[in-house]
Formats: structure tokens, sequence, C-alpha cells
């Protein structure tokens, strides 16, 4: 017995998705306008030259190429290990490529605050009592015109290492981004490497005042900055070092990282970093000119043109030199942090300085508020978001078993107008791992996740280095907990490693459902060249089912171009087969007779008949069919 109640919700479901389509596809739409008929064009046009949808590896650079295994908790880079730029060989180069990766993300590339002591190559050492962890975090850059010594052979030659590695990484066909840190930087922040002109953060400061415009920071006025305190979170896990001490001199005090105006910051405050000032008073006003009215559907030229037209606040400028100097170097573009506790009007100067530079630059920000996403899209020229919290959030929690495949369509239907805006990953640096026991316990789970978040978007795909071969994260390094990978400590990635298998990036090591899960995220991935995949529209399905639970745990929808239709299911029970019946899109009813072949798993052929498909899906499985006449 079919429960009507569920087939009535997937009826409103395609309903809604067929009424947001009306407003942006060359379909008989009697609300449809001229401006969404040019827009459409336009994009169907850029597709024909596109070869696949963006797909971005996100690789934590110090970890990747470290082949040792001691996994000592806190431990030295002497006893942990560290990867270098050269372990990227043109082989683990042609590995990543065969993802479907167009763009590798090198994570904690910028030289960033560290324990290790590279003195003798005339870097000054830094204070463990403001550093996280032993290997510090990538995102308390100390020098934004350098790189992290670690990941060089030879420190003294690091940025030549890293050019070698930007040149290696185009020859393998794939596209360079880095990090910019916007919100705040290192306590420690010193250039050693500025070019010419380029005076450091804060070195020009009034420090005798709380704000001015052109300061880099703000200063608590009369007091000096105190380490914070805590038994729990001891420098080092309490390891003895000769700098730990509970001291850091800085006076006056800097505002910290995250907004914390205190002398002494919290011990769960970002205490590490200072916030950078971009002309924003204490009291939330803007010392700087607001976006009229309008620019939101400006080009970047017109963007460029306004700005150059007013006086800005100091910090503005130092990081439009910093993105150049990257760009100059052949990087191809930019994951911003933290991109919302900065100002929109300033994303909107520094992307289109950019743009003005390479039009094609890659331009991904960290943005967590849903409110802020169209503004900082639309105003801030953003190429792509984290679609986060809301359709990773709620395919987290089907991935769980708590969820429901409705509550992911709906949190995808609700970026609708922005959704190939919005990138979309399982995992990275700030996610648990899948297969942890915190999140599903299971690698497996990824792969019904990642055909629905690969393929229901034009929108790019992200993929996190060991995520094809099952790592759980459960190392417990030192700063942070397990269940995410660290970022900052040295560590051995157990998974990885048996996938890179001493330098020969050949699975040599892995397990046979190893070697099976990454076989399956290649051959996904591959599909990202399919035209309807690329730049295709998303049609609803509805979706009959004789259980609950099938209604709630089977996803399934259709994307299209042009002669080119794709049904799509996945199964996100762990433990049940379940068979379900999809009606297919109405306006395909006028083909008589199609045969649907899947892609992913070369099941049998199956006949479409009266516009309607019965597919059994396993726990975890996934079909991909084409349909043909």
């Amino acid at each position: 017995m079919i429960n009507k109640k569920a087939k009535s919700t997937t009826r409103v479901l395609k309903r809604a998705v067929v009424g947001v389509m009306c407003s942006s596809l060359l379909v008989s739409c009697s609300e449809h306008d001229e401006h969404a008929n040019k827009a459409r064009i336009t994009e169907l046009h850029s597709a024909e030259t596109q070869v696949s949808k963006p797909v971005v590896y996100q690789v934590f650079t110090r970890l990747f190429g470290n082949t040792k295994t001691a996994n000592i908790p806190w431990g030295t880079v002497e006893q942990n290990g560290v990867g270098k730029f050269a372990d990227f060989s043109p082989k683990a180069l042609q590995e990543i490529k065969a993802l479907g990766t167009t763009h590798i993300w090198y994570t904690g590339v910028l030289h960033h605050a560290l324990v290790t002591d590279h003195s003798k190559f005339g870097i000054a050492a830094d204070d463990p009592d403001v550093v996280k962890g032993r290997a510090g975090s990538p995102y308390a850059v100390k020098d934004y015109y350098n790189v992290n010594p670690d990941l060089a052979i030879d420190p003294s030659q690091r940025l030549a290492e890293f050019d070698a590695l930007i040149a290696r990484t185009h020859k393998a066909g794939m596209k360079v981004i880095i990090d910019i840190v916007p919100n705040h930087v290192a306590r420690n922040y010193q250039s050693l490497s500025a070019p010419q002109g380029i005076t450091d953060f804060g070195a020009n400061d009034d420090i005798t005042k709380t704000y001015a415009r052109d300061n880099n920071f703000y200063y608590v006025v009369g007091q000096d900055f105190k380490v914070p305190k805590s038994t729990e979170h001891l420098p080092l896990g309490g390891q003895h070092h000769p700098r730990i001490d509970g001291q850091f001199v800085e006076s006056p005090a800097k505002w910290t990282g995250n907004g914390a105006r205190a002398a002494a910051p919290d011990i769960n405050d970002w205490y590490e970093t200072v916030k950078v000032n971009y002309g924003v008073k204490p009291d939330g006003s803007y010392d700087f000119p607001k976006l009229p009215d309008g620019f939101e559907t400006k080009s970047v030229s017109d963007h460029y043109k306004f700005w150059q037209q007013h006086d800005l606040p100091d910090s503005w400028y130092k990081f439009r030199d910093i993105t150049q100097y990257w760009l100059n170097r052949g990087v191809d573009g930019f994951r911003y942090d933290m991109a919302e506790m900065v100002p929109v009007e300033f994303w909107s100067f520094l992307n289109a300085s950019i743009k003005m530079q390479n039009p094609e630059a890659f331009l991904l920000a960290e943005v967590y508020n849903p409110a802020l996403y169209r503004d900082y899209i639309q105003k801030g020229k953003m190429d792509y978001l984290y679609d986060k919290v809301g359709f990773y959030d709620s395919l987290k929690a089907l991935m769980q078993q708590t969820g429901s495949a409705k509550a992911v369509f709906e949190q995808h239907l609700s970026v609708s107008d922005i959704a190939k805006h919005m990138l979309h990953f399982l995992e990275n640096h700030d996610e648990q791992r899948i297969a942890s026991a915190e999140f599903a316990g299971d690698a497996r789970m990824g792969k019904p996740a990642m055909v629905v978040s690969h393929l229901i978007s034009k929108a790019p795909s992200m993929l996190y280095f060991g995520q094809t071969v099952g790592e759980d994260g459960s190392e417990q390094a030192g700063f942070g907990k397990p269940s995410r990978t660290s970022i900052f400590d040295y560590i051995g990635v157990p998974a990885h490693q048996a996938w890179m298998n001493g330098g020969k990036f050949d699975g040599g090591q892995l397990s046979e459902q190893q070697r099976d899960l990454r076989a399956y995220y290649v051959k996904l991935m591959s599909l990202s060249t399919m035209p309807a995949i690329v730049a295709g529209d998303l049609l609803s399905v509805d979706l009959e089912a004789d259980s609950i639970d099938a209604q709630q745990r089977v996803m399934a929808f259709a994307r299209s171009l042009g002669n080119q239709k794709l049904v799509v299911a996945s199964n996100f029970d762990a433990a049940s087969t379940h068979t379900v019946s999809l009606q297919l899109p109405k306006n395909w009813q006028q083909i008589t007779q199609l045969t649907a072949r899947d892609l992913l798993e070369q099941r049998g052929v199956q006949i479409v008949q009266d516009n309607q498909i019965t597919i059994t899906l396993a726990p975890r499985a996934s079909v991909v069919y084409l349909l043909e006449d």
C-alpha cells in the first residue's frame, strides 16, 4: 500500500521545483521574462565551451606526503614527520587529476606561526604560548609574502619550491588555490619577504587609539596582552619547552581574531590571532562608503571603477597587494577564511581587483550565515560559497539516519536562485571525517551522499584528501580532538598513507574495501564532464514506495540538457534494501520508448514504461541512469 501522504508531499516538492525553474529556464512558463531568457541563453552558450564543472581537491599540504607512522601525541617534526611540496610528484598529481579535479586547494601553504625552530634560516622562532599545536594553525598567518618553511626541502628556497609545485600542477592540467585569511593574522606577524614598499600590518598604527580608520588593528589602550590560562589546554600538552612561560609581550594588547576585546582573552577565543581592522568602528558603523543601491546587478568592472573613486582604509590595500602578489606567482584563485567577518564592501573591492587582473580566478568563501549568502555573491562578487548551513548539514543528518531526503531537497530548493554558486562537500579540514565514529562510522556512507552532492547541482564539488579511501581521523595528534584530521600538529594519515604507498601513489597498501571505495569515487567524479551535469536543469521526480523508511531514506531527481536525460537515485539506508517507483518528469512523456543504462555500477539495462521506472537499491547503493531512445 503506497503512503498517500508521502506521495502527495513529493508532488508538492515537484511543483515547487518546476515553479523555481520557470523563473530561470527556457520553458513555456507564463511568468517567464526576457531577462531570464537572455541569462539562460548566455549560460547555455557558456556550457558549450565548459569541459566539466569544477572539482576542487582540498589537500592539507603538510600531511599529504608524510610517510612516518609513529603518531606520537604532540610529536615533533623529527618524531612524526612532515610532507613537502616535492611530494606532489607528477604521478601524485596524475592520481589527483583522475578524480576529475580541476583545482587543487593547497591548504596551509602560507607562512604561519609554528613551534619548530627555523631560526638558522633567519626565521624568528614562535612562542608556544600563542601557537595552537606544535605545527601551528594555518589560519594564524605570520608572513603573507612567503610559505611555510616546514614544506620545503631547503627552507631558504621555500618560495622557489612552491613556484615549482605551481608549475607541476599546471602541467598536470589543474589550477592552484591557496588560502587568504582576511579577518585575522598571527599575533607575531612579521613579513621577512614583503616586496619593496610594502609595510607590515600594524607598522604605522597609532597605538594610542582603540580605533583609527587606517590602523590595521584594534587596541586595548593602556593594557598589556595576557596569555589565557587553562588547566585543560596547556601549550604542547604540558610538555617542556624553553619558551613556555605563560608570557607573550604585546603592549598595548590587540583585539583577538574572533573579535574578543579583552587584554586577556579566554582560552576558547582565537587567542593566537589578532583581528584586522577594515574601517569598521567599535560601534559597528562604517568608515568607508556603502555600495549604492542596485550594485548587486552591476559588473565586476563597474565595482572596480566605483572603488577607484574613493580613498579607503589601509587594510583594504594591503590585502589587494597580497592577492596580486600571489596571482603574479601563478596562483589561480583563493579560498577566503571566515569571509562573513569582513564587510561585503571590502569583498566588492578586492574581488573586483582580482578579476580585473585575472577574470578566470576562482574565488571561494567560507560564509555560514544563509541571510548573507546573496550579498556576498551578488555584492561581494564571490564565485562560490560553502553550502554548509543547509545542504551539508541536512545531508549529514541523512547519512546519520536521523534526517530525511525531503529535508535535503528542501534545503537545496532554498538556494535555488544561487545554487550554481554554492559549493558542495562532504569533508574538509573543519568537518568530521565520514568514517569517524562521531559522524557515520562507515566511509561507505559517503557513496550515496557524494552521488547526491556531486550530481544535484551545477555548482563545484569538493573532495578532501583521504576521503576517497575512508580516512577516519581517529589519531590523537595533540591540540584538538579526533574525528577531524589534525591541522595543528605533525601527524601521519593512515588510510591516505596506504594509498600513497611510500610515494608510489598507486594504492598498493589499501584494503580491498578501500580500493573499491576509491574506484567508486573515480567513476562518480568522471560524470562531471556530462553536459547534463555541467549545465543541465534539475527536475524532480515523484517517488512511490511501500515503506516510510524508503520515503525518508531514498533520494531521487533528474538532470537534463537538450536530449541528454539522467535519473539519479540513492539509498541512504545503512541496513535495508528498498524498491521505489519513480514517475519521471511529465515533459519526457512525448518519448514513447526509453532504455535506462546505469553509468555508475553498470547494472543491467532497464526499460522505461509509461514514463516510470522501478529501482531496487541495496543499502548505500545508487544508480545514475542515462535514458536513451
